[in-house]
């Protein structure tokens, strides 16, 4: 059976893509609670690449290559990013690192102002992103997720609407 893991890589700039963040973080296996009405997550935890949605924070622990789970934390708590945009990949086969560069600039450097409110060149936030891997394409993974991060980290509440 394919691997069910996703690759992380970081953007560090709009025309720098696929660096690698440095070191993986692993907290366990405790899934986080989230509320049964919101989504919203309520206990933190390490989520699984499968299960984490728009909205969803990240705490600010480095992760980076394949990962099956990425610790969370409620928004409330301090954090260093938040998942903004989820994009399904239309395409047959998995796109090369130039293909996946492309689609994150377009989807998510091209949401990121209408999220945060700041074009992503004047702004002092990061984009990364997890993809799928060529086990997880495999199986039939096609999402893209595109994280927002403040590299100061300490961030409580949303980004959405900092304009910073």
């Amino acid at each position: 059976m394919p691997a069910r893991n996703r690759t992380l890589p970081a953007l560090a700039s709009a025309l720098v893509a696929g660096l690698l963040i440095a070191g993986l973080a692993a907290c366990g296996n405790d899934e986080p609670e989230r509320d049964e009405s919101t989504d919203e997550i309520t206990e933190p935890g390490d989520a699984d690449v499968f299960s984490m949605q728009v909205g969803d924070c990240l705490t600010g622990q480095s992760i980076s290559g394949e990962v099956t789970e990425v610790p969370v934390v409620p928004c409330s708590e301090p954090h260093a990013s938040e998942i903004f945009v989820s994009h399904i990949i239309e395409a047959d086969e998995l796109p090369d690192a130039t293909e996946m560069q492309g689609i994150v600039q377009e989807q998510c450097v091209g949401a990121f102002e209408g999220f945060v409110g700041l074009s992503y060149d004047q702004s002092a936030l990061e984009v990364s992103w997890l993809e799928p891997t060529a086990g997880s394409w495999d199986a039939g993974d096609r999402e893209l997720l595109c994280i927002v991060q403040d590299p100061a980290g300490d961030v409580t509440g949303s980004l959405q609407g900092a304009a910073r």
